[in-house]
């Protein structure tokens, strides 16, 4: 399995940064911050990768997360009432494939090979050659297509557990392997892992959602952010701005008319385009996309888990000289704790 380490030392190469209105600190795109990160088997033996241990391993912290989840929602919160209508509605109505039960995931809908198809068809699909997917199981055909048709595809891992992102192409691949590339075994078997300096364009960004409303373009996902922070972090990159398309795919029954624009946040992030089993909808949102890392929205807890964003916040502070602000403490899964096995 790959992870990352941060060489030090790793330099921050602009004495820019940005501290926009409300409080909040975002880093434009320009210009470009490197840090070095190489990669390193995380086995001290340099075992061969063990697949059936990583599965084992992601199932089981998957499962924990989905229960701590489940623990410390407040289902009286309009997110989560909408968020559990859906799940509930996919599963009463047979909606859904597996993995389930579908509730405090990203729903694997039936249909989702045919919403990819029709993404597929798009033209900012087509012309695209670096796509960035989730790694969730809707998306999991969306990633083949990303790979079937010659384009780079960019990853996370799973909640960011094990680093940042990893980049797949099909020049890296058998016809045999890139169906396991799609899944996230295949993405730590044989993904080259990123750092924040890699020079890397996406041309277009797919992400999962519980909810989205088509008339807005508003998006809900399963309430743990990380797709907020995979978005932050491309536009702290340069790798993407505010004309990057995003695009989901999603059920027709998670299609809602009930998320309240004015009640999101400055980092939650809208879709232009919609594509469900049966149709393809353009959203021409008007809410504004997040502009980087909103620092005062993460929590100590948060920041805990996610190694790259705690060692770029410490870096920007020292060389700056100033404190970067930290949100309100939260109760979190516990799925930073992944063991180091190959």
């Amino acid at each position: 399995m790959e992870a990352f380490r941060l060489s030090h030392p790793f330099m921050l190469t602009t004495n820019t940064v940005k501290t926009p209105s409300l409080c909040t600190f975002s880093f434009s795109t320009h210009p470009r911050r490197c840090f070095k990160v190489e990669s390193a088997r995380t086995d001290k033996n340099n075992q061969p990768f063990d697949a059936a241990a990583f599965e084992a391993e992601r199932l089981a912290l998957d499962a924990e997360a989905r229960r701590a989840m489940a623990e410390t929602a407040d289902p009286k919160a309009w997110k989560w009432v909408i968020r559990k209508r859906i799940w509930d509605t996919m599963e009463a109505r047979n909606f859904a494939n597996n993995p389930r039960p579908v509730h405090h995931r990203i729903p694997n809908f039936v249909g989702a090979p045919v919403a990819a198809q029709k993404m597929r068809e798009l033209d900012v699909f087509q012309v695209a050659q670096c796509v960035k997917v989730n790694p969730d199981s809707p998306q999991k055909q969306v990633r083949f297509l990303t790979l079937s048709d010659g384009k780079k595809l960019l990853t996370p891992q799973p909640r960011l557990r094990t680093g940042f992102f990893s980049i797949l192409e099909s020049s890296m691949l058998t016809l045999d392997t890139m169906r396991e590339a799609c899944t996230s075994v295949g993405v730590a078997k044989h993904g080259r892992p990123i750092g924040l300096d890699e020079k890397i364009k996406v041309d277009l960004i797919v992400i999962g959602s519980v909810a989205v409303d088509p008339s807005t373009g508003a998006r809900l996902g399963k309430g743990e952010g990380f797709a907020e922070l995979e978005y932050g972090m491309l536009r702290y990159m340069g790798a993407i701005d505010d004309s990057t398309p995003v695009v989901t795919s999603v059920h027709d029954c998670q299609l809602v008319d009930d998320i309240p624009v004015e009640k999101l946040l400055i980092h939650d992030v809208p879709v232009d385009i919609i594509c469900t089993p049966t149709q393809v909808i353009f959203t021409h949102t008007t809410i504004p996309k997040p502009q980087g890392i909103y620092w005062d929205k993460l929590s100590p807890e948060k920041l805990g888990q996610i190694r790259i964003l705690r060692e770029l916040k410490k870096r920007i502070e020292q060389e700056t000289g100033k404190k970067l602000p930290t949100g309100p403490s939260e109760k979190l899964p516990p799925t930073a704790q992944r063991s180091r096995r190959g």
